[in-house]
Formats: structure tokens, sequence, C-alpha cells
């Protein structure tokens, strides 16, 4: 088998097992995860990477207006005899705060997870949309509306 080594990737590796340990008992240091955001229409869109990672492994809280994605990524399970080459892939515990705007519906977030990636999207608040209001002449004629 033909390996390139890299002195500072096993240092980051050593590092992250004995930091990033999650034994129970031991202190650990959530990961941050890779996230994409953009508005389309009248929702957010938020995309988080999260590879190897199942869908039962994820948690999603909502408090105060501060949403907490948590995802832990386990250990393989190997059978009796089994002798790992190269462990890189990062195992424990990931995690991401995103504060929303009182502009945001929290009460109306959708998410799924597909091909590694979990997906929020969150509507915008009726209140924060622009609206028109009428105004009304003092002497009761025509009322016009503007814009908000």
């Amino acid at each position: 088998m033909l390996m390139r080594t890299d002195p500072f990737r096993e240092l980051d590796r050593f590092a992250q097992q004995f930091f990033g340990s999650q034994t129970p008992g031991t202190w650990s240091r959530p990961t941050p995860m890779p996230m994409d955001a953009y508005r389309v229409g009248d929702q957010y869109v938020v995309s988080f990477d999260l590879p190897g990672i199942t869908p039962d492994a994820i948690e999603l809280d909502i408090e105060r207006n501060v949403l907490t994605v948590k995802a832990e990524r386990r250990p393989l399970e190997l059978g009796d005899g089994v002798e790992m080459q190269v462990a890189e892939r990062p195992l424990g515990v990931f995690s991401r705060q995103l504060f929303l705007g009182d502009t945001l519906d929290a009460d109306r977030i959708e998410a799924g997870y597909e091909a590694g990636v979990l997906t929020l999207k969150i509507p915008i608040a009726e209140k924060a949309k622009p609206r028109k209001i009428a105004i009304s002449a003092a002497d009761g004629g025509d009322r016009k509306q503007i814009d908000a």
C-alpha cells in the first residue's frame, strides 16, 4: 500500500483523539460543522455537511431564538480480527448554533437529511413581510394604500 505521510496530520489526529475523545467522564470540545446559508423568496435555507452521520445521531433544539444543531459521528463497528490501517475521519460531537432574528418564524422550521447534508428551511415571519397600509383622508374620501 502506498501512503503519503504528513507528520502534522498525525499530530492533529493524535490531538483530536486525546482531547476530543467521547469517553464518559472526559472533557470534549464540540467541533464546528461546515455550513451554507442563503435566502430563497420568503425563507432562509441552511445546509450543514454531516457525512457519515446517521439521522438518529442528529439533534435539533431551539430555545429563545437560538437554534442548536448537534451531531455525533460514532466509531465504526469493526469485527474481531480487523486492524485499522488509517483513521483520519474525525469522531465525536459536532455542534453549531444559529441566532435567529425576530423576523424569522422559528415555529415553522422544516428539516431534511439526504446524502450527508442536513437542510433547514426557516420561513420569514408574516409580521416581517412587506404589506400595504390603507390611509384614509380626513374628509372621508377615497382610501389610498402605500407600501409599508
